[in-house]
């Protein structure tokens, strides 16, 4: 029997806007799974009442917007007037906006019924979601093990189908990370691809929006809607191209695929590849070799990454407007971060950022003879919840980049890239590859994407979808 979180976004949406599926009952059958299964950590803060009635008001007027009845929820890092936002923070505990950030407003103007918000690490600074201030977010596969971060409440929301899809940030793999980790589809747009969260809201550049989902094609939908959340675009965006879900659903023309398994990482820290994450990366070059496309080794040799990537880490979380009596309440990671970001010399934050974007443009003219790039998600098995606990700052961004290597290059870069998972390794755990694509070239991943998806064949559910 098909259940309602079976059915896809796309076929969800159809549904609702033919009549054959009312908003509110959608909205209570994964109100009740977010219930039920909230030892998965997957959201902050549940919104119950408020979406049953939005969901009453929308099944009383005509279908309107792209996603029209759809149920979603904000990262809690998206204020939504009258609902808690704590931004994964004990120093934001008792915050509750009295306006909207730009992104709640547009999804609702876009017709979505948000649900609550989906638990985030602490301001989003890190790849794990483990905040003090609640409970950690659980990989739905292997609940011993963590989410990844830093949109881990969304990730786990989606695979464990108490949502059908969901908007993340990422501002160095924190959407591609935890899809990753999950086993379900992230998109990390080019920066200046979307009108809110396009990567021009802060200095590097680096944090954009995007859609995390079950399928490629759910991916190219709820894509489509963020690109039509404003009346704008930036002059950077992707000229002209069709609906994203569209290229989800038609084979790409025979491209020029690189391959590598090097990371700007592989100088300064332990990154060891994972014998099941190198088995997922040569089984979707294989994959699209046999499609037809080029496959290639990439000539890829990264210099000077890592002492850039560390100011603006830095830099990034000195932008926090923390009071000293906040600085006592965040944890030691976070204050760490914020009393280096602020100890920057003026000169060591110019240098970083003119190497960030001298690093933008080695990276793109060194990808520019091949149309994507495929690289593993990640080169380590999901890690255990507690795993970076109780280590010193330097050692946990360490962990981080040994878990993660691939992800933060792509923000400074400002490429878009796709993770989805390709196979189950020995344990019986999604494994996950990832998709880089030229500045704008979204819908070229989400086509490759789609091929591999489709080669691949379906995938089990984690443990609680059947519950």
């Amino acid at each position: 029997m098909t259940r309602l979180h079976d059915l896809s976004l796309v076929d969800q949406a159809r549904a609702l806007r033919d009549g054959s599926l009312d908003p509110g009952a959608l909205a209570a059958h994964y109100l009740d799974r977010i219930e039920r299964f909230a030892d998965l950590g997957a959201f902050a803060e549940v919104t119950g009442a408020a979406a049953l009635e939005r969901a009453s008001t929308l099944a009383a007027a005509a279908p309107a917007g792209a996603l029209w009845g759809v149920p979603s929820a904000e990262k809690d890092l998206v204020a939504r007037a009258g609902v808690p936002t704590r931004y994964g923070s004990r120093a934001r505990a008792d915050v509750i906006p009295r306006t909207s950030d730009a992104l709640a407003e547009a999804m609702d103007a876009a017709g979505a019924v948000s649900l609550g918000k989906t638990s985030t690490s602490e301001f989003g600074l890190t790849g794990f979601t483990e905040p003090l201030i609640h409970a950690p977010a659980r990989d739905p596969w292997r609940t011993e093990a963590g989410a990844g971060g830093s949109s881990g409440g969304a990730a786990v929301a989606v695979a464990a189908g108490l949502l059908p899809a969901a908007v993340g940030s990422d501002g160095g793999g924190s959407i591609r990370i935890p899809s990753a980790t999950v086993g379900v589809v992230g998109l990390k747009p080019s920066r200046g691809r979307l009108p809110l969260g396009s990567g021009f809201d802060s200095p590097d550049g680096l944090s954009v929006t995007g859609p995390i989902a079950r399928t490629v094609e759910d991916a190219g939908f709820l894509f489509d809607a963020l690109v039509g959340l404003a009346p704008f675009r930036y002059a950077t965006a992707a000229p002209g191209g069709g609906p994203f879900v569209d290229a989800a659903r038609r084979p790409a023309e025979a491209l020029r695929i690189g391959v590598t398994t090097v990371s700007p990482w592989d100088d300064d820290e332990n990154i060891v590849l994972d014998p099941a994450a190198r088995r997922a990366f040569d089984t979707a070059a294989a994959w699209l070799s046999d499609a037809g496309h080029g496959v290639a080794e990439a000539d890829w040799h990264p210099v000077g990454y890592p002492e850039l990537f560390r100011v603006l880490w830095r830099a990034s979380a000195a932008r926090i407007p923390l009071t000293d009596a906040d600085m006592e309440l965040v944890e030691p990671l976070t204050a760490w971060l914020v009393a280096e970001g602020r100890a920057l010399p003026a000169p060591d934050l110019l240098g970083g950022l003119t190497e960030a974007r001298a690093f933008e443009r080695r990276t793109i003219s060194d990808f520019s003879h091949v149309d994507a790039v495929l690289t593993p998600a990640l080169a380590q098995s999901p890690r255990p919840v507690g795993w970076y606990a109780g280590n010193d700052p330097e050692r946990t961004f360490a962990m981080q980049v040994e878990y993660a290597p691939y992800s933060s290059f792509v923000n400074v870069a400002g490429l878009p890239a796709l993770t989805l998972p390709v196979e189950m390794d020995a344990t019986g755990h999604p494994v996950s590859v990832q998709l880089i694509g030229r500045p704008g070239g979204e819908a070229t991943l989400l086509s490759l994407g789609a091929e591999l998806e489709a080669r691949r064949g379906p995938l089990p559910h984690p443990p609680v979808w059947d519950v």
